[in-house]
């Protein structure tokens, strides 16, 4: 029986979206730097200072495998939360993937990682280590509030959060409208413009 994380790797992130109200979409600016990046894992949540970063590395220290790290570097895109370096300790640890409400750097390199990363963007400079940040507490990133341990789901067309606490809800809601989805699909575009015009008739009737 598939795990509630890989069952939510297997979705869209636009049916986790409907299924939970679109009120936990993290703001589309996070974007991925590659398109094929997909992660699907629980968050630990990193809140960093203006500019700092050193908590990152405590909260690699402190991920399990598969988990996802969730820094809130409160939109800053002046200097990076981590580059190439900092990124391939975390998947040497099996880190699944970075959600960064601020930039990276080293992005060349980080592709060639292969490793999911969604960020406000890059930047050239590095952070600071002066110290403040915390790990595994209650943040805000792109928008939205994640608790430690909460679901995060990010694909090509964005970044969702899931309560822990709703999750299996949401999965079985997420599933039902892919499969209903699909079955409006398959309906539609079943016999070219004959099936198009009976369903687009049979939707304008209701």
């Amino acid at each position: 029986m598939a795990t509630i994380q890989e069952r939510f790797f297997a979705l869209p992130t636009t049916a986790i979206s409907d299924a939970t109200g679109g009120h936990t979409n993290i703001d589309s600016s996070i974007k991925p730097l590659s398109d094929h990046f997909k992660v699907a894992g629980r968050a630990v949540t990193v809140r960093l200072p203006d500019g700092e970063n050193g908590a990152v590395l405590e909260a690699i220290s402190k991920a399990q495998k598969g988990d996802i790290l969730v820094i809130d570097a409160k939109g800053n895109k002046n200097r990076a939360v981590a580059g190439d370096f900092v990124i391939s300790l975390a998947k040497g640890l099996g880190v699944q993937g970075f959600v960064v409400d601020g930039v990276i750097r080293d992005i060349a390199a980080i592709r060639k990682l292969d490793y999911p990363v969604f960020s406000l963007g890059t930047t050239v400079a590095a952070g600071h280590k002066h110290g403040g940040g915390v790990v595994g507490v209650p943040i805000s990133v792109g928008g939205v509030t994640v608790h430690p341990g909460d679901f995060i789901i990010g694909d090509i067309d964005g970044v969702v959060v899931v309560q822990q606490e709703e999750a299996e809800q949401i999965a079985e809601a997420a599933e039902a409208k892919l499969t209903k989805d699909e079955a409006r699909e398959k309906e539609a575009l079943a016999n070219g413009e004959e099936s198009i015009r009976a369903y687009l008739a049979k939707v304008l009737a209701k």
